[in-house]
């Protein structure tokens, strides 16, 4: 039998190339590939100074440049990275080699038992353990929107007010995940019903290849913390500015009326195509075109801290998965089992959406309450 020949790399026109790097490029949120190139670029900048050739790379590099961020220390004597950062720098060099045509150096038994050695010397030390975000729960969303309206004083501030607004209560009410917000751009198809918003996802983290999910948000409660009302009010905005600009704004904010009763059944605004939704808004209160990234999600409330009404916890480590966690702390506090909070978080593993119950309601449900010791 003879021997195959190696394939010979065909001669395509620039436009299908152009066409084909595209495709290779969606292949990956633009999240991975941010992380993927910083992570490179931390690789590389190590190998350069310490004179190692980063590509490619020796798997001895790739161990000695891990047990070197391993045994990096903070002022205070804790170790700078977190064990989960090792993979992703990982798969950031194994993206570079691959990308250039290289084996991967990571699949050296080298580097995986490096890497595997230094995962137990954190466990057995206890060092840098995950630390989640604190929920906001129902009654800290509910501060958090009342403090937000009762600060306006003027049309930019209330501009700001229908946003946050809007960001904490279709955040919270949608358990969505930080990058799948539709109010940081997320691809999503609002419809209005009756009975409330459902969202069409059109892609999501888990669902990188489109194939959508609903997400309903129903009209059960106050029309000042509604998630559909808040989210027409901040349309009518979005509209508005679209039609003409600021002026437009300011004239739909003093034309309005008392927010006393629900604006949902009065239908959705018209907006342009693909219009983005929540944006960037600067301090003279014009909207910008650029969406909002994740990081968004106010990190501290100063006027709820003034307030002294919201936990004091909550704002310690608030973040962008505060609202997810919060709704499955709060949905699993009323008794609600696994799969019906995997049905609105999109979870598609039960055991994910306990290691937020076992985090934040560990006594909830739980059989240690009923051996009364």
């Amino acid at each position: 039998m003879g021997l195959v020949s190696a394939a010979v790399e065909p001669e395509i026109p620039a436009a299908v190339a152009k066409r084909i790097a595209k495709a290779v490029e969606s292949s990956r949120s633009e999240g991975t590939r941010c992380t993927y190139a910083a992570g490179w670029r931390r690789f590389a900048g190590w190998c350069e100074r310490e004179g190692h050739a980063a590509l490619p790379a020796h798997p001895v590099t790739v161990a000695a440049y891990l047990v070197d961020a391993a045994d990096t220390r903070t002022e205070t004597g804790e170790r700078a990275y977190v064990v989960a950062t090792f993979g992703t720098w990982i798969a950031a060099i194994n993206h570079q080699h691959r990308t250039i045509g290289h084996l991967s150096p990571s699949a050296h038994e080298l580097v995986t038992a490096t890497l595997a050695g230094i995962r137990r010397e954190y466990a057995a030390a206890g060092d840098r353990p995950r630390t989640p975000r604190d929920p906001l729960l129902v009654d800290d969303i509910k501060v958090l929107v009342e403090t937000a309206r009762n600060r306006c004083r003027g049309w930019a501030d209330e501009v700001l007010e229908r946003r946050d607004s809007a960001i904490f209560l279709l955040g919270f009410a949608g358990a969505y995940r930080r990058s799948d917000n539709p109010i940081c751009g997320a691809a999503t198809s609002p419809l209005h019903r009756l009975v409330g918003l459902h969202i069409r996802q059109r892609k999501s983290k888990t669902d990188q290849g489109g194939r959508g999910a609903v997400k309903a948000l129903p009209c059960n409660g106050s029309h000042e913390t509604w998630p559909p009302c808040a989210y027409v009010l901040w349309v009518q905005l979005v509209a508005a500015y679209g039609t003409g600009l600021r002026p437009s704004a300011i004239r739909l904010l003093r034309k309005r009326g008392p927010f006393t009763g629900h604006v949902w059944r009065r239908g959705l605004p018209r907006t342009a195509a693909r219009a983005l939704l929540l944006r960037a808004v600067s301090k003279n209160g014009d909207l910008s075109n650029r969406p909002l990234s994740g990081a968004a999600i106010p990190q501290d409330h100063p006027e709820a801290r003034r307030t002294r009404r919201l936990r004091p916890t909550a704002l310690t480590k608030l973040g962008g998965q505060s609202l997810r966690a919060g709704f499955v702390t709060q949905s699993t506090r009323s008794g609600a089992d696994g799969p019906a909070i995997a049905r609105q978080t999109g979870h598609t593993r039960l055991d994910s959406v306990e290691v937020y119950r076992g985090e934040h309601a560990p006594l909830v449900g739980n059989a240690v309450t009923d051996i009364r010791l």
